[in-house]
This record gives structure tokens, C-alpha cells and sequence, in this order.
């Protein structure tokens, strides 16, 4: 039996380690089947060290791969089941992949992106059914329970400690994945073991407890707690693709919910429920609510407090560095708008423009230590992991920030030229590099503007060639040409026509003189 599943499944064999929209799977079946994932790899000539593309939604046997991949020396690459085969192509690439399992519901993605030539060195492709009824196994792929039935469950052989590699878009273009402390692979499982139980001790979320995951788990965030609970003996209960605040309060009553992760957005369509329905709502069970990933308005976290409680548990962090500040309900309310102090685990340090370590209250860029000696890089680029490092071992995000004199944490700015929308990391020189590429435009710019709900949308900005008039009709075909080269959710909401856009002579973008003008009275600069 998978090592550290089958402690669990011995004790809790007959209850439910993972419930889906489909049904459930037992920890003694759960346990069975992740044997079978790491025979059935292994069969198909998947070694460890090798990675693994998982472009999957949220359902049981996103589960299974990952754990099995845990297991077994394995890097597991969670895909964003938005994107588009051009975006899956790079990434089979990019990452050396030698497998890719896919969900039946994106199987035409897979298919595209197969056919590119870049993604020839991935040969095996597994499909999982059951998303779309009337799907079949296209040529060149196997089904995912035709390559279960025809393994072994029993304990393999040389278990090894395998992770995930996140992929986030970058600055410069394409997206390049992070491999930092989870990734290590070929390590005993004690190091998985002692990762989980310090990711989930820190934030307060119990052994033995009832997760629910809403938000899509390819996100390094909902991955890591949904995936490190389970490991700590936590019941999985997973929620459907689109996001519905009235099942969310159905489903913790429900199971019993005891953890679970949100962002912004999520507590502000909760808020926007009718009285009826939140009055409905018990919540008993919640022991920890975690939220990050988006800065959340201090009026939406005090309500969302009032409501549920203190329970509420605020992280800062990233793919690249895990969970680097922590703040619990009753913290905040002592210091509103605080993101935490550092973990255990880490150590902050502020830092002015000239390099030098900020006084107390002095805003700089925020940059993190491991006091373990972890650090991350950025698979094949080594230019980019470099411009991410003040020196080896200490890393920024590319936010801005200070530390007050109890060494809380409060974030006032971002470096780096990102968009949150909705809690997902938007990087606006992909979206660029595509508007550039369409006939009418010569120039473009792409940042982040005010949303009520979103916290930002995305804005283009274009210069269009000469001869060539701005309207309604083209700035509908640019945001459809962009909906057509990446994913939908990077697409601009909307575009403004510039005469010029404002380069400095060396051809620096003034982006601000573009952004500011829609965040003045906004009360907030992120």
C-alpha cells in the first residue's frame, strides 16, 4: 500500500477519503487504486523523475495521479483547464513531459495540443471518462480505467518522494514552472510527511477533518490544502468547476465541513447571498477558513468576520515560496488590513530601491527567507530566477510593503507588472505579445483596473497603425483574438484607443500614466 496513504486506509478503511460530484471513493479503495496509478505509469514506461501534465477538474482522480506521482518519484504538473492546445503544447515542452492524463471534457485541447510538434516527446496519454457521456478514447491515448484494470494494487516497490511544478505566467511572455521545497523528488516520504504537517499546522487546520475544495485545484494554493489535509487523514469533499456561494453553505452543513480555502471574490458573492439563505447557514463545523492569493477590502473581511466569526486565517505567500506570513481572525482585528507575521519558517525583510534593509513603517520590496534552507527556481529559465533573488536563498514575489514594530506584515503595492482577477495571477506581457500580433495594432498595453467583485479586471490599451480608427466593433475582435490564443480569463474586458502610448525613449512603458487614472478614488492601489 501507497506508504502514506495506507495508515489512514487501515484505520479508516470504510469512510470516505474523496466525494465528487460522482460518487465517493473509500480510503480503503483510494489507497488500492494509487498503487494502481504508479503500477500502471510504471507499465506504461513512466520512470521516476519523469513529469507528469495533469489537466484535470475537480474530481477523484485528480487525487489519485497526484498522490500516486507523490509516491513514486514523480513530478506532477497540474494544468489550468482553461487554457488552450497552443498553451498545453508549450507546456507538454517546456516541462519534458513524458505522460499527460486528461479529463474527457478537454480531450480536444489534448488532441491539438498532441498534434503540435513540440509535444512529441510526451507519448503516453491517458484519458479519464466519465465528464462528457458521449466521449471516446481518441487515437494515440488509453483510458485512464483501462490502464487501472490491468494493474497491480499491491504496494510498490521503491516509493520515493515526487511533487508538483506549478506553472505562472511571467512577466516576459510564456509561463515557466516554479520548482521550489515540494517539487524535490527521490527524497524518502518522511520529507512529504513533514511538509504536510507543517503546511497545515500553521494554519490551524485539523487531523482527521472534513476539507471542501471550491476553487480549481490546479492552483498551487487549493492544491496544497486540499492535498496536504488529505495526507493528514482529512476527507476530501470536492465542489464542481463554477463557483456557487448557496451550495458552498449547503455543502459545509452538509459534511460537516471543517476547513476550506477562499478568496476575495468568493466572500463577497457570499455576502451578496439573500438573508434567508445566510440565515440558513449554521457553520458549526468550521474550525479554520484560510483565504489569500487577492488582497481582500477590509470592510468585506470585517463582515465576512461578523458573520463567521474569527475562525478566519489570512496567509501572504506564493507558488515560489509556500505560505510566508500567516494572520489569525483575532490578529486582524487588532491590526485591520495586516497580512500576518512570518511563518516559523520564514524570514521577511524589506528593501529600498538603493538595496538596503528598511527602518520599521518603511515601505520596499518584500523579499522571504527559509530558515530550512529551501529555495525555488524557475524550471529552464535562469535569467528569471535570477531577477526573482536579492542573492541565493532570498527571494521576492515582487510585492511592496512594510513591517510595523510587532513585525506584521502590511502590503501597499506590487513591483511586478500582475493582475489579480478573482484570486488568479494575470501577467499582462503574454496578452500583449498577442495584441501586437493582430494587423491594426502597433503597440499595447495590458494592466489591471478596479472591479467591485474581481478586486481587478483586465484593460488593453492599443496604438493602432496608421490610417486604422478606433471602435466598438475592433475592440470587440481584439478581446475575441486574444480569447482565441490563451486562455478566456487572461482576455481584456476592455480597450482603450491611444493616440501613442507613453514609451520612454529606451522604450520603457510608463504604465502608470496609463493605470493611475482609473484607480484614483478607488481608496486602494491593488
Amino acid at each position: 500500500m501507497a506508504r502514506l496513504t495506507a495508515p489512514i486506509a487501515e484505520r479508516k478503511g470504510s469512510e470516505p477519503a474523496v466525494i465528487d460530484e460522482y460518487g465517493e471513493t473509500t480510503w480503503a479503495e483510494f489507497d488500492l487504486r494509487v498503487n494502481r496509478v504508479i503500477h500502471g505509469l510504471r507499465s506504461a514506461g513512466v520512470s521516476p523523475g519523469d513529469t507528469v501534465a495533469l489537466m484535470c477538474g475537480n474530481r477523484r482522480e485528480f487525487f489519485e495521479v497526484t498522490v500516486a506521482a507523490m509516491h513514486s518519484g514523480l513530478v506532477v504538473v497540474p494544468v489550468n483547464w482553461h487554457w488552450v492546445a497552443a498553451e498545453l503544447a508549450y507546456v507538454l515542452a517546456d516541462s519534458d513531459a513524458a505522460a499527460l492524463i486528461v479529463e474527457d471534457r478537454y480531450v480536444d485541447v489534448a488532441v491539438n495540443a498532441c498534434a503540435d510538434p513540440q509535444a512529441a516527446g510526451c507519448p503516453v496519454r491517458i484519458v479519464i471518462g466519465g465528464a462528457a457521456p458521449d466521449a471516446t478514447v481518441p487515437d494515440g491515448f488509453v483510458g485512464y480505467e483501462d490502464l487501472l484494470a490491468g494493474a497491480d494494487d499491491s504496494e510498490p516497490e521503491d516509493q520515493a518522494s515526487g511533487g508538483p511544478m506549478f506553472y505562472t505566467s511571467g512577466t516576459t511572455g510564456f509561463p515557466k514552472g516554479v520548482r521550489s521545497a515540494i517539487t524535490a523528488v527521490g527524497h524518502d516520504m518522511s520529507l512529504i510527511d513533514l511538509i504536510a504537517q507543517a503546511a497545515v499546522g500553521m494554519l490551524g487546520i485539523p487531523k482527521d477533518g472534513v476539507t471542501l475544495l471550491e476553487g480549481p485545484a490546479y492552483h498551487s494554493a487549493q492544491w496544497a490544502l486540499s492535498v496536504y489535509p488529505m495526507l493528514g487523514a482529512a476527507t476530501t469533499v470536492v465542489m464542481r468547476h463554477h463557483f456557487d456561494p448557496a451550495e458552498l453553505l449547503d455543502l459545509v452543513d452538509r459534511h460537516g465541513v471543517t476547513n476550506i480555502h477562499l478568496v476575495p471574490t468568493q466572500f463577497i458573492r457570499l455576502l451578496k447571498l439573500p438573508d434567508d439563505v445566510r440565515e440558513r447557514f449554521d457553520g458549526g463545523s468550521l474550525v479554520t477558513v484560510v483565504h489569500g492569493a487577492a488582497p481582500c477590502p477590509i470592510d468585506v473581511k470585517q463582515r465576512m468576520i461578523d458573520w463567521w466569526g474569527p475562525s478566519i486565517t489570512e496567509y501572504y505567500g506564493g507558488t515560489e515560496g509556500g505560505f510566508l506570513t500567516v494572520v489569525t481572525g483575532e490578529e486582524w482585528l487588532a491590526k485591520p488590513g495586516s497580512l500576518g507575521r512570518a511563518t516559523a519558517m520564514t524570514e521577511l525583510m524589506i528593501v529600498d530601491d538603493d538595496g538596503k534593509i528598511c527602518a520599521v513603517g518603511e515601505s520596499g520590496q518584500i523579499y522571504f527567507k527559509s530558515r530550512i534552507g529551501a529555495d525555488f527556481e524557475y524550471h529552464k529559465a535562469p535569467e528569471k530566477t535570477e531577477a526573482a533573488h536579492r542573492e541565493p536563498g532570498v527571494g521576492t514575489l515582487g510585492d511592496v510593503g512594510y513591517l510595523d514594530d510587532e513585525g506584521f506584515l502590511f502590503m501597499s503595492d506590487r513591483k511586478i507588472d500582475m493582475i489579480i482577477s478573482g484570486g488568479v495571477n494575470i501577467y499582462p506581457a503574454e496578452i500583449e505579445s498577442v495584441l501586437v500580433g493582430h494587423p491594426a495594432v502597433v503597440d499595447a498595453a495590458v494592466f489591471g483596473i478596479p472591479d467591485d467583485e474581481m478586486g481587478e479586471q483586465v484593460k488593453a490599451a492599443v496604438e493602432l497603425t496608421e490610417g486604422t480608427t478606433g471602435s466598438d466593433e475592433l475592440a470587440a475582435e481584439l478581446i475575441v483574438f486574444v480569447r482565441e490564443a490563451l486562455a478566456g480569463y487572461k482576455a481584456p474586458r476592455s480597450v482603450d484607443f491611444e493616440e501613442t502610448l507613453p514609451r520612454h525613449p529606451t522604450g520603457k512603458l510608463y504604465k502608470r500614466l496609463l493605470r493611475d487614472p482609473y484607480w484614483e478614488g478607488s481608496g486602494r492601489t491593488i
